[in-house]
């Protein structure tokens, strides 16, 4: 079999189900390794413990591969005739992983149920926001028909407003198996001992603090145009611009079409790259403009093709710079080199604040591709009015 014929066997034909759970893991292994991808000791550690039957709270830094581990999660599950759910906190993640997995396993194998959107639910894998998982687990409690709960973000849990998505499937699915995966969940002992108290299955927690790709931190205090065009000059790109609200990165997006950051090879190669793409909204006609100068946009309230394009673009080089809000922290599969924090206080609804260290270390985190990057880079913007007061 060639190597492009192997890829293009599904974890669905390669692991049937009544797999052995020994042989699964070398099956595994060698899907990933066509695939570019080797286990790193945390991977293959977790791996092991929910091929034995154990909970496993994967507490590693973004970037480890949580999301491998969640692929052979499912893969472990559908090997034992049980259907399996991936929630996650918002519906641009879901849709994300609903499209990952269905090329993994196949499409007729996954669906995805969200607040308006449902494809294949009855499918074996399940792709769901938090809330569907946590109320249909209220309306059917332990006869909910899922073997294996993988919760992304798990850190959610601890979240005033919506933490209790999180909390409902683990009281009230005692016969589950639980991947909870979190790169800032801080002490995890509370969470192993209780499942196993109410479960009556074992409970590991499987963590890590070393990063593939090391991070560089800097506090920066000229002006933002200067900023991202020093980074791009020293070839520190895609640089993802963190805004707080849609409509700053938006407007942002819009100012940088001043700067001239594609060479003329790469405006060509985008113009073929979106030739045939229907840009038909408000949003896609902007989206179209900004792509023309080597700049995305990327957020929740953006059509799920859209942000897929400018995915799409950034893995290829074409794009140089991307504005979007901190979804970026929430598991987001932008690649990126640097992240650009415009600032460090955001609204949260009720008051404006400072981020706390663990949304920061979140969004900071996606800086750094494995495979692709030595280093990533954060770089912090000072406030406007003091780089204004420096220089005057």
């Amino acid at each position: 079999m060639t190597d492009a014929a192997a890829r293009a066997v599904t974890l669905a034909e390669r692991i049937p189900v009544g797999t052995d759970p020994d042989l699964l893991l070398d099956l595994f292994v060698d899907w990933a390794a066509e695939r570019n991808l080797e286990l790193y000791e945390a991977q293959e550690e977790a791996i092991l413990e929910l091929l034995s039957g154990t909970h496993v709270i994967l507490a590693t830094p973004t970037g480890s591969g949580k999301s491998l581990v969640a692929t052979a999660a499912h893969a472990a599950a559908m090997a034992r005739g049980e259907r399996s759910i991936y929630t996650a906190p918002i519906k641009a993640l879901v849709s994300e992983k609903f499209f990952a997995l269905a090329r993994d396993f196949g499409p007729e194998h996954v669906g995805m149920v969200t607040g308006d959107a449902s494809v294949n639910p009855g499918a074996p894998i399940i792709c769901a926001t938090a809330e569907i998982l946590a109320h249909q687990t209220l309306r059917e409690g332990a006869d909910c028909p899922f073997g294996l709960v993988v919760a992304d973000e798990f850190h959610f849990y601890g979240d005033p407003q919506r933490g209790w998505a999180w909390q409902v499937p683990l009281l009230e699915l005692p016969n589950a198996q639980f991947l909870l995966m979190s790169a800032t969940l801080g002490p995890t002992a509370r969470f192993a001992e209780d499942l196993t108290r109410r479960t009556g299955r074992p409970a590991v927690t499987v963590a890590g603090t070393v990063r593939p790709v090391p991070l560089t931190f800097e506090y920066r205090e000229t002006p933002l145009h200067e900023s991202i065009t020093e980074l791009v000059d020293a070839d520190r790109a895609p640089v993802y611009i963190v805004h707080f609200t849609q409509k700053a990165a938006s407007e942002k997006a819009q100012d940088l079409c001043s700067l001239d950051v594609l060479t003329k090879d790469e405006k060509a190669a985008v113009r073929s790259e979106v030739g045939g793409f229907r840009f038909d909204t408000p949003i896609g006609k902007d989206l179209k403009r900004f792509i023309g100068h080597g700049i995305g946009l990327h957020h929740a309230g953006m059509l799920p093709r859209y942000r897929l394009l400018v995915e799409k673009l950034a893995q290829a080089g074409l794009l140089k710079l991307i504005c979007g809000t901190d979804t970026l922290g929430v598991g987001v599969n932008v690649p990126i080199r640097t992240v650009l924090f415009t600032q460090l206080c955001k609204y949260d609804g009720v008051s404006t604040r400072l981020l706390g260290n663990r949304e920061f270390a979140q969004i900071s985190g996606r800086a750094g591709r494995r495979g692709f990057d030595d280093e990533g880079h954060v770089w912090v913007q000072a406030p406007v009015h003091w780089i204004e007061n420096r220089r005057a």
